[in-house]
């Protein structure tokens, strides 16, 4: 590894091959100058050039070539690049190769890879194979210089790699899939892997040609590959863990993480394996969710810096190696034998793309003929070729003349590919088809380009209306900002009629766009802290892994499935849970004249006595190692026959002492039985003994007594009971973690769900569509409630402890940004804002160690999760004396459709399955003839909901029937109790359940449009930001749309005053609607202010703001 650029064996020989060698005294300076000139020449030729990065790297070699030139003849110059010439190859491979491979490593998708890992592993190997051994052929074939067989094959193996950086450049800008891309990625990363240990194995005397096939270089190969991936592995998950620290900071990060990808390559090939393998570990097991958003874009963005400047210093420098040779050596068979090499390669690739067809075809994707064309122009090399060039004379068994030919063929061949293969792969995908949008994908973008634009119009609508933009000429604004919608690759006349336009193409494609939406609100849910980073990855994992099954939809079953099942943890608890030593004191009250038994009742019921007998099964390790051990017992036959009495003596001891308090009670402990059975096991084991002393010659009996002595085993059994407390804590603290993980899991994806609604319309090409989304959308959203609702009530203390987690994480969120505003005001200064944040980070680092598990608080606490009690002393206290506690079995039901309501029930644990058609809102059929056929209606309820809210205000008949799912426990108040509170808190209590329910439905049915407002209900009545009016028949009510944001109905229909038209709940009343009159007996309107007006009641509480909100119970009529 110390050696020069070329190795020198020979003592007799100059340092220098390429060129004269230093015959003055070397200065090493103006290097650093040449790096720079390089790079500045490099950075100013890709900006003139920027979609020719193939003419960049031709530039910059020529470069090279002419400044090698000029150091060959001149030694001012020769001086300058002599720097270059004495590093040793490895040295260059070590300062440039670990960032590329990292960043072509991060790029690749790793579960897509996963999914056809040993389609490319079978890829790699084979593409490997054929091109070492058809190119070291070709080249020991028309190869004109005496190179040795080992130097044909090293130089094979170096043509033969694909390199990962340029092979997929091209294919990424035209829109190929990108299962392809990282099928192409991962080949060159496997090929690399394997030509690093080989090198690796040369580089270090292990391997020599002639020994090749020694079983011990096979073992020595296997265990670099193992302990590579092994370390890269955990240095992955180091560099997970300190991107997870919140303290620190984005510069800090990005140092840890370049400073620790370069050392991870030192460490793991100064222990002799493969640095390229460990560094293509640690990137594939990182993915975006390691990095907080801001650190990712920019760690990206030095990564392609880097890269791009390392790509511009090899090409340049070893431009520069070439040149500093004789032209002498360059001949017109050079000319031919690089276009032979360069015919082999792409000849080479197709016969691996031939031989690995029927393997890609069996996988799960759509691969064809077409898609092998592409594929065999991939083979393109690059910088990995060229820094793994010089070590091919270096590890040659003899030393040729001219090393730099080997530099010159693959640098010539590596610009071919690049400029010939890229243009012939690029035009082939697009000739073939592969780039083309089918139809119903151009179908989506157009729909979604005219979505797009009408936000465009609407914002310049509202733009008019401005005073300050009054002199603006709208016609030139229009015309600028218009959008046309222009598709990667134009559909052909034909295909567009022969192509299918069926529901069912249509559905696949909006399955796609709902499957990358899921994948990015489960991203988006994890930047903002609601979703754990583990169950984000398994959740992003499991949508990308039934991404490519055709026409299917990912359920929260399929996460499961995904994730494993967690039933065996619990079995496992079970079965620990039964074996269970407990210790039950019975009510034993001794005879005053009896001593004996009092004194042995106060022992077998004592703590040391539990220990003793533990102590002694310890101590007979020892005698037990003795007796296994055939040369130690035949010396200590007697010894050990007495040590055996001994403790038999012991045993018999503590079982007649146990008997004789707990009498017949003693066998109702499993494991004083299994104590008696080992105490009658042991004394046959002694008369065994005794009667082989007196046959000494029978067969059978000496047989049984071997048997007897190896079952003495068993008294280390009850050593078991000390351990079996202890998996018992383990097995439930992973339990509790699974439990919470599996919550966490089915939140995120509900909340993918709702995310997908909002954005349906987009999907969707019409209303057919439309339709079938929103009822598997529903479907899978009602199951995974279902879910929900059946994890909280298996594990409530954990279910408990996450909500608790989530709110304090909300809160101090809260709090962040409140802080930033206050700074970006100038209210306090940077220094205050710095302190404060460390204390508030503190507090959110602290949530780490927040308990799994909080036991569930007392009937009467859940008084609290009632949002309109306010938490308020007195209206607990009133409800706390008239509530009454309910019990429900499995199957019970809590109240019936059609009848009246007793009161509202308040769940305090259990399930309970809400049915109903859908809700009326107030409104007669006869009023909605729209209206006319109600769809069914299923809702979960668990802990913490609350039934029976609008029935008991209204006074009216019951919409739906609740039945209980499991054993069910409620706090129940009744009709007269909550009037009698109306009563006495007049008119505010009744007025705050109303306002509840209108900002549960507006939420419900309205939260694409509310989702800039902040409608928490603390929030609403503090502020006054949301309030609710009341209207009966034939009142009006005017509407200020300057101070009234949103009017929305929430209960019973009006009409317009002016036109007319009707308007039924639930529907947000239009800004172009003056004045309402309503026409239902009781009409319920939710009025949400205006910003400013808002803004303007809550100055005077601006520190206040900081608030967790309580999240609305999405239900119109509970």
């Amino acid at each position: 590894m110390s050696s020069y650029f070329w190795a020198q064996n020979e003592s007799n020989r100059p340092d220098l091959l390429c060129g004269q060698p230093a015959d003055y005294l070397v200065e090493e300076k103006h290097f650093t100058a040449l790096v720079c000139f390089i790079v500045v020449l490099g950075g100013l030729l890709k900006m003139c050039l920027k979609n020719s990065e193939v003419i960049v790297l031709t530039i910059l070699s020529l470069s090279g070539f002419v400044i090698g030139q000029m150091a060959y003849s001149s030694v001012e110059v020769h001086q300058i690049v002599y720097p270059l010439l004495r590093t040793s190859s490895f040295s260059l491979y070590s300062y440039f190769s670990p960032l590329i491979i990292f960043m072509v490593a991060l790029d690749v998708e790793f579960y897509a890879l996963k999914k056809i890992f040993w389609q490319v592993l079978l890829t790699g190997l084979i593409s490997f194979s054929t091109a070492s051994i058809i190119i070291g052929y070709v080249v020991i074939k028309f190869n004109k210089d005496s190179w040795d067989l080992q130097s044909c094959l090293l130089f094979s193996i170096t043509l033969g790699i694909i390199d990962p950086l340029r092979s997929v450049n091209s294919l990424k800008t035209i829109g190929i899939s990108k299962i392809y891309i990282d099928l192409i990625r991962g080949e060159s990363l496997i090929i690399c892997s394997i030509a690093s240990i080989f090198f690796g194995n040369f580089r270090g005397n292990r391997i020599h040609f002639s020994i090749f096939r020694d079983l011990h270089v096979g073992i020595e190969l296997s265990l670099d590959i193992l302990g590579s991936i092994i370390f890269g592995y955990w240095c992955a998950k180091i560099i997970q863990c300190i991107l997870a620290d919140v303290f620190s900071n984005m510069l800090t990060n990005i140092i840890l993480c370049f400073s620790m990808v370069y050392m991870t390559f030192y460490i793991v090939e100064f222990l002799g394996m493969s640095g390229t393998l460990a560094l293509a570990a640690v990137g594939l097991n990182l993915d975006s969710l390691t990095f907080k958003p801001k650190i990712e874009f920019v760690i990206t963005k030095f990564l392609r810096i880097f890269s791009s400047v390392y790509e511009h210093l090899i090409y340049a420098f070893f431009g520069i190696v070439i040149g500093c040779g004789e032209l002498s050596h360059y001949e017109f068979y050079t000319i031919t034998f690089i276009f032979i090499l360069f015919t082999t390669v792409n000849l080479v690739r197709l016969l691996t793309i031939l031989l690995v067809s029927p393997i890609l075809m069996h996988s799960s994707y759509e691969y064809n003929w077409r898609w092998g064309v592409v594929i065999m122009w991939s083979g393109i090399k690059g910088v990995f070729n060229l820094l793994w060039a010089p070590d091919v004379y270096n590890l040659a068994e003899r030393k040729v003349e001219v090393p730099q030919m080997f530099i010159l063929y693959v640098q010539v061949i590596s610009l071919l590919t690049m400029g010939i293969n890229s243009y012939v792969m690029t035009q082939s995908a697009r000739k073939l088809g592969l780039c083309v949008l089918s139809l119903p994908r151009q179908m989506a973008l157009q729909n979604a380009t005219q979505h797009i634009q009408e936000i465009v119009q609407n914002t310049i609508t509202l733009f008019k209306t401005e005073k300050i933009l009054t002199n603006v000429n709208w016609t030139l604004v229009e015309d600028k900002t218009r959008i046309e919608y222009i598709p990667f690759s134009q559909v052909s006349h034909n295909d567009m009629k022969t192509e299918s336009t069926a529901d069912e193409a249509l559905i696949e494609e909006a399955r796609l766009h709902v499957a990358a939406i899921q994948m990015s609100s489960f991203e988006e849910q994890r930047n903002n802290g609601i979703l754990e980073i583990e169950a984000a990855r398994i959740l992003i994992g499991a949508a990308k892994c039934y991404y490519s099954i055709q026409g299917k939809f990912m359920s929260i079953y399929d996460v499961s499935t995904y994730m494993r099942t967690r039933s065996w943890l619990i079995k496992f608890k079970n079965v620990l849970t039964f074996l269970e030593y407990r210790k039950e004191k019975i009510h034993f009250i001794p005879p005053e004249s009896n001593t004996f038994l009092t004194f042995i009742f106060h022992i077998v019921f004592s703590e040391e006595f539990e220990y003793t007998g533990q102590i002694i099964n310890m101590i007979y390790i020892y005698p037990m190692i003795i007796h296994l051990w055939p040369m130690a017992r035949d010396l200590n036959v007697s010894a050990l026959i007495s040590i055996n009495y001994y403790f038999m003596f012991l045993y018999v001891l503590e079982s007649t002492l146990k008997i004789i308090i707990l009498k017949r009670k003693y066998f109702q402990q499993r494991w004083n039985t299994l104590e008696f059975f080992i105490l009658v096991i042991g004394i046959i084991d002694i008369f065994c003994v005794y009667f082989v002393k007196l046959r000494p010659d029978n067969l059978a009996l000496i047989q049984l007594t071997v048997i007897m002595g190896y079952l003495r085993i068993i008294r280390f059994l009850p050593l078991f009971k000390i351990i079996v407390p202890i998996l018992i804590r383990i097995a439930d603290v992973q339990i509790k973690k699974r439990f919470s993980l599996m919550y966490s899991i089915t939140k995120g994806y509900i909340k993918s769900q709702e995310d997908v609604k909002l954005l349906i319309k987009q999907i969707a090409v019409c209303e057919s569509i439309y339709q079938k989304l929103c009822e598997i959308l529903e479907t899978n959203k009602q199951d995974a409630v279902k879910e929900l609702v059946l994890i909280e009530h298996e594990g409530r203390d954990v279910v408990i402890a996450l909500k608790t987690k989530q709110a304090i994480r909300n809160v101090i969120a809260k709090a962040l940004e409140n802080l930033t505003f206050l700074c970006s005001r100038g209210i306090i200064d940077k220094h205050e804002v710095t302190e404060i944040n460390k204390v508030l980070l503190k507090k959110l680092k602290a949530l780490n160690n927040f308990p799994k598990a909080i036991p569930p608080p007392t009937p009467d606490k859940y008084l609290h999760n009632i949002i309109w009690l306010e938490g308020k002393d007195v209206l607990i206290d009133f409800f706390k004396e008239r509530a009454k506690l309910a019990y429900f079995d499995s199957g019970d039901i809590i109240c019936k459709g059609g009848e009246m309501p007793q009161g509202i029930y308040l769940i305090i644990s259990g399930m309970a399955i809400l049915h109903s058609l859908s809700p009326t809102f107030g409104i007669e059929s006869s009023q909605r003839p729209d209206r006319g056929s109600r769809a069914m209606f299923t809702e979960f309820c668990t802990t913490g909901d609350v039934i029976g809210e609008l029935s008991c205000l209204l006074k009216r008949e019951i919409e739906y029937t609740v039945i209980c799912e499991t054993s069910l426990q409620a706090c129940f108040i009744s009709l007269e109790d909550l009037y009698e509170a109306f009563d006495a808190f007049w008119p505010s209590l009744e007025y705050k359940v109303w306002l509840k329910l209108a900002v549960s439905t507006a939420y419900q049915y309205f939260e694409s449009s509310l989702i800039e407002e902040d409608l928490k209900f603390q929030k609403c009545v503090m502020f006054n930001q949301a309030y609710v009016e009341t209207l009966s028949s034939y009142n009006d009510m005017t509407i200020d749309n300057m101070t009234m944001k949103f009017v929305i109905i929430v209960y019973g229909s009006v009409i317009d005053t002016k036109t007319e038209e009707p308007y039924f709940a639930p529907c947000i009343i239009p800004t172009t609607c003056e004045q309402v009159q309503g026409t239902s007996d009781l009409s319920k309107l939710l009025i949400i202010q205006a910003s400013e007006l808002t803004q303007r009641n809550s100055n005077t509480n601006l520190m206040a703001s900081v608030n967790t909100g309580l999240r609305i119970t999405r239900r119109e009529y509970k």
